[in-house]
């Protein structure tokens, strides 16, 4: 028997379903994931008859809570760690408009028709005389041990029925390193207008989910295979060269997978993902080409910033903070590269830490990430220019304290220290005495700014007598 079986809740469900008269089966993840030996704390469970009441009663017999979601036909609960799900088995029709099936009673052959990917059809036995056999209609296990995503039916049903299957083979083919097999690639191509009918929400959860992967660029590249890149991201899309001639350069979109690979490698933050892989998006249209240095991207960085909030509101992800934050990344990417010439100087310094805040650690690790030349000695001249600035960020920031400074000067202070109302003046002053810290006039000191203060005042205001009449 197979020992991940040997779980009470695996012998309850046996014994529960036996009393009811229905037939159960563990199906999908669990059971793939047993074959790929990454241990799996999700359990499905389809049921050849009612699965609320099956958990209903595994759920008394273990004194474990059960909740139920009538609406789906499901319910659900947690023993010891484990989460098990229950569903009826099924049988679906689509409508060509909707992704959302009409569903029927069915078999267990009926559900694992209905399902996307043959490794995914898998399934564990549990009645009382073949328990733990396993039942494989569709080569699952082939497919697993050949590394294949393949759809149970033809792929163009498949897809079509359920245009999210076409994300989520490419999102499985990423997790586990698959590739999919040729004529669902081809399906994906002839179907990717079905896309069309998917709610904006659940590609963006299929793509964050890819984002957390280790390897997230491979989706990106089969996405472009499909042909489905241009209508989910055309923005990343747009970024592949086509051009023929003398004038060569790396090819952003590459180069774009590449950063963001380097990033996985070394940070779980998603956002800081989503950093890397748009970093450059801006770089499609400020392409123009010099006779002198051939193609340059000027002012890309600027561009891309502002290029954020429509391409996450495209693709519905966060218009928050965490938008915000990428936004200021792809914005400031160039910033610590441009600063290295002959000397570094402590005011470029203190402008990046300024400007870059408590996110600054996450900006240098994207430009690190985002040292990809071909050339080994470019690489190298790079590298040490980074560690260069990174050196010198240390030392001011030690001295300085200007990471998320606040000015000692409130316009408070200044409108009670002349008494006047809120004007364009205040914002003067405050400016100034920032300026002033950020390029070393001055230190990040009260009293010297204040001294600066009463200077700048009496520039803009003249003397005491003259505020009076303001």
């Amino acid at each position: 028997m197979i020992k991940v079986l040997d779980n009470i809740i695996f012998q309850t469900v046996s014994e529960e379903a036996r009393l009811q008269g229905v037939r159960a089966f563990v199906i999908g993840g669990f059971v793939r994931d047993y074959y790929l030996q990454n241990p799996s704390n999700d359990v499905d469970i389809v049921v050849e008859g009612s699965g609320i009441a099956l958990a209903e009663a595994v759920a008394a017999r273990l004194r474990s809570k059960v909740s139920v979601f009538k609406n789906f036909g499901t319910a659900m609960l947690k023993y010891r760690g484990i989460e098990v799900e229950f569903v009826g088995a099924r049988k679906e029709s689509y409508n060509r408009t909707s992704r959302k099936p009409v569903v029927e009673n069915g078999t267990l052959e009926d559900d694992q028709k209905r399902r996307d990917f043959t490794i995914n059809t898998l399934s564990f036995s549990l009645q009382q005389e073949d328990f733990g056999t396993l039942i494989d209609p569709f080569g699952g296990i082939q497919d697993l041990n050949a590394g294949l995503i393949r759809t149970p039916l033809d792929p163009d049903t498949t897809y079509s029925d359920d245009p999210l299957r076409m994300l989520r083979a490419i999102r499985f083919a990423t997790k586990l390193g698959f590739e999919i097999v040729p004529e669902s690639v081809e399906s994906i191509k002839r179907n990717k207008q079905r896309l069309e009918i998917l709610s904006k929400e659940r590609i963006a959860d299929e793509l964050n989910k890819i984002m957390s992967y280790d390897t997230p660029s491979r989706a990106f590249v089969l996405m472009e295979q499909c042909g489905i890149l241009e209508i989910i991201l055309p923005a990343l899309h747009n970024l592949i060269d086509v051009e023929e001639d003398a004038y060569g350069h790396k090819d952003n979109f590459t180069h774009s997978l590449k950063v963001l690979d380097n990033v996985a490698a070394v940070s779980d933050d998603i956002w800081l993902r989503w950093a890397a892989l748009l970093h450059d998006i801006g770089k499609a249209s400020t392409k123009k080409l010099d006779q002198n240095v051939g193609w340059t991207f000027y002012n890309h960085d600027y561009i891309g910033a502002k290029m954020i909030p429509g391409v996450f509101r495209q693709l519905k992800l966060p218009q928050n903070e965490k938008m915000k934050y990428v936004q200021k990344l792809v914005g400031l990417h160039m910033r610590p590269m441009a600063l290295v010439t002959d000397e570094v100087t402590d005011s470029a310094i203190r402008r990046l830490l300024f400007d870059a805040g408590d996110d600054v650690d996450d900006l240098m690790i994207l430009c690190k990430a985002d040292i990809t030349s071909k050339n080994a000695k470019k690489v190298e001249l790079f590298k040490n220019n980074y560690e260069l600035v990174k050196e010198k960020m240390v030392e001011v920031e030690e001295k300085d304290r200007i990471r998320n400074f606040n000015n000692p000067i409130t316009g408070e202070l200044i409108m009670q220290k002349y008494g006047i109302p809120p004007c364009k003046e205040i914002g003067v002053i405050k400016e100034y005495i920032k300026n002033a810290i950020l390029d070393g006039v001055i230190e990040n000191d009260y009293e010297q700014a204040y001294r600066l203060m009463e200077i700048k005042a009496a520039e803009l205001f003249g003397n005491k007598s003259e505020l009076s009449d303001k």
